[in-house]
């Protein structure tokens, strides 16, 4: 007999000489006791126990316990770049999967090159300010500097394989504060302009009441 247990539940694959369950259509007996398991999934992943008994006995002989553990190849991560951010602010990259098993580690890059996981730990990189945690795949950096513009894209990777997302623009721009000022400073005058203008027109007469002078 051969039994699969998983999550503290057991259910049997292989009794009374046939196969049991969704097994009867994926799986058989070779040279009457390997068990092949064919097209697995995540949900195979188990252990698996034979058990050998006596003809006519219910009292079992010897039994062994295998775990399989079936591994699914990532696929591609959902990745998500700024599309422009100011020097100076804060930017966060995100990148995950949840297909792959074992659960996938990250890696990013930049225009093809890898990333470390700490600007800090590279000289190279001594003008960025990042961090990369290669467990939830996120990549913060704390101040962009214009060095940080390039092409992003981020490597999803297990022990089956791994997965690539599309790359991605992130554009880093100066923000110019003295044009803002003085873009407001315009509007302000263009209203205390037109104010004023009105203020005039009505002293003048301009907008008197045609019903009014009329009566008048």
């Amino acid at each position: 007999e051969w039994k699969k247990i998983r999550g503290g539940e057991t259910s049997y694959v292989f009794f009374d000489n046939k196969m049991q369950g969704d097994f009867v259509t994926r799986a058989e007996i070779l040279s009457r006791t390997s068990l092949v398991i064919k097209n697995t999934t995540r949900m195979d992943t188990a252990t698996y126990r034979c058990e050998v008994a006596a003809p006519d006995d219910a009292n079992i002989v010897d039994e062994i316990n295998i775990q399989l553990t079936v591994q699914v190849k990532p696929v591609t991560p959902r990745c998500r770049v700024p599309k422009a951010v100011p020097v100076g602010k804060t930017a966060t990259l995100h990148c995950h999967e949840n297909e792959g098993y074992p659960e996938s580690t990250y890696s990013w890059y930049r225009n093809s090159e890898p990333l470390p996981t700490d600007s800090k730990s590279n000289p190279k990189f001594h003008n960025s300010s990042f961090i990369l945690n290669p467990g939830t795949g996120t990549l913060v950096f704390a101040a962009v500097h214009k060095s940080d513009t390039g092409r992003y894209y981020c490597i999803a990777t297990n022990d089956a394989g791994s997965a690539k997302c599309e790359e991605q623009e992130m554009e880093i721009y100066n923000l110019n504060i003295g044009g803002i000022v003085g873009g407001v400073l315009v509007v302000a005058v263009v209203l205390v302009l037109i104010t004023l203008g009105i203020c005039c027109a009505y002293r003048r007469g301009y907008f008197v009441n045609t019903k009014q002078a009329g009566k008048r």
